[in-house]
């Protein structure tokens, strides 16, 4: 772990490197741009070459979508226990769902006329679900999920399969518990190239949701105006801030359970206090001992991992602030004050037992948050992102009296004198 007190003489060019924006470098940009071109040009052949040469997977236009047999192939595979928690996590993920939706609303302006927003479900999303070392269960339940509790009917999945063409049975189970109506086993730029343009047996969706690496973050980013996005959640992070009222095993236990993450996971740890961090060393030893993946967890830890001793507090809120991490675990006395000062990060664990893991799979709200700073303008996948929003305006002939020396001046400035005169001949019939 790299790990840097406030008076050393690294400390604060590290911080400010803090200070993030979710851009990509030349290569990036232009691999996607490459990718997506030649997907909107030559559609299918294009998604099965880019499967074959990064996933080493051939498909045709049959075996691109998951068909009903696998899926009940699937199904018969899961284990009970399995699919009680995808229950569990479906309820959760609904009932948080439900109470966050926007709700249609009307009042009356100063002029009488009537207005008000109304809000309906999309009609036909994506949602992007990693491949990798382990199945994303749970980003099946925190992506599709709320659209299917929201009321959206068309849901397109896309995944990556293994070079036999299989898909992880629990994943297609809770997919389809979720709400999927299409699976294709696509992963990379080309299945955002394709569920945003379509190709000749996909239809495209309007609004793509998920998680993914720097290729499909790249290409949601690029491909904005063509379809709508969510957000730009890349790689996993976490912050700890925590004091002397923390337990350090369960910080320990929480950097670790990120640092599990592999890849370009970040796992950051601040705090006041040097007697805490020698205690959490010494947890970080201990558990990492016991845990199956202890080798690819160490490696993190030492490329990936970074500790603050700070002055105090404040400073690591500060920190956190400019950092904006995906995952913030908060473990301090007097949490709610602290809270109050927290302004960006993608969600926020309170307390000791608030573990981070409980939010990935059960909790309700979505795991699926921004990262790579992107949380200082972006939110994570909600409930009213599944809503499309539309105003509405009525008015009476009373109501367009009253608001007609109001039109006229706006449209003798802005010399509109058509605008004006669609008030005027309504408010003198």
């Amino acid at each position: 772990m790299k790990v840097l007190r406030f008076d050393d003489a690294g400390y604060s060019d590290f911080v400010s490197e803090l200070d993030r924006q979710a851009m990509p470098g030349t290569d990036l940009y232009e691999t996607v741009a490459a990718i997506v071109n030649e997907v909107k040009q030559r559609g299918n052949q294009a998604v099965f070459e880019y499967t074959s040469k990064f996933d080493k997977l051939d498909l045709t236009e049959e075996t691109m979508f998951v068909s009903e047999a696998e899926l009940a192939e699937a199904e018969a595979q899961v284990e009970d226990s399995v699919k009680e928690a995808v229950a569990a996590s479906k309820r959760n993920v609904h009932s948080f769902a439900k109470l966050s939706m926007r709700q249609d609303w009307t009042s009356t302006n100063a002029e009488g006329a009537q207005v008000g927003e109304r809000f309906v479900p999309y009609d036909r999303v994506g949602v992007y679900v990693p491949g990798g070392k382990a199945p994303l269960v749970s980003t099946a339940l925190m992506t599709a999920a709320i659209g299917q509790a929201v009321g959206v009917k068309d849901i397109l999945a896309a995944t990556p399969a293994g070079p036999d063409g299989k898909v992880n049975p629990s994943l297609l189970y809770a997919l389809k518990e979720s709400g999927a109506t299409q699976i294709i086993k696509v992963g990379g730029a080309q299945a955002i190239a394709a569920m945003a343009l379509g190709t000749q047996t996909v239809k495209p969706v309007e609004k793509i949701f998920g998680p993914g690496n720097s290729f499909v973050v790249e290409a949601k980013r690029q491909l904005v105006g063509a379809v709508s996005i969510d957000l730009l959640p890349g790689p996993s992070e976490v912050l700890v801030i925590a004091d002397d009222s923390a337990n350090p095993a369960f910080v320990a236990a929480d950097l670790l359970a990120q640092a599990e993450h592999g890849g370009d996971s970040v796992v950051g740890f601040a705090t006041p206090s040097e007697s805490l961090l020698e205690k959490v060393k010494v947890e970080l030893e201990k558990q990492l001992a016991q845990l199956s993946r202890a080798d690819y967890i160490r490696q993190v830890l030492d490329a990936g991992t970074f500790v603050l001793i700070t002055k105090d507090l404040e400073e690591a809120v500060n920190i956190c602030n400019v950092f904006a991490p995906e995952h913030l675990s908060l473990i301090v006395e007097n949490e709610d004050a602290w809270l109050d000062k927290v302004k960006t990060a993608g969600a926020i664990y309170v307390g000791n037992y608030a573990a981070v893991a409980v939010g990935d799979f059960l909790a309700g709200p979505s795991h699926t948050l921004p990262t790579g700073g992107s949380g200082k303008s972006f939110s994570g996948i909600r409930a009213d992102q599944f809503q499309r929003r539309t105003s509405i305006v009525r008015m009476d002939k009373a109501s367009v009296q009253k608001s007609e020396k109001y039109v006229a001046e706006f449209a003798r400035v802005e010399g509109l004198d058509a605008h004006g005169a669609s008030v005027s001949i309504r408010a003198n019939s």
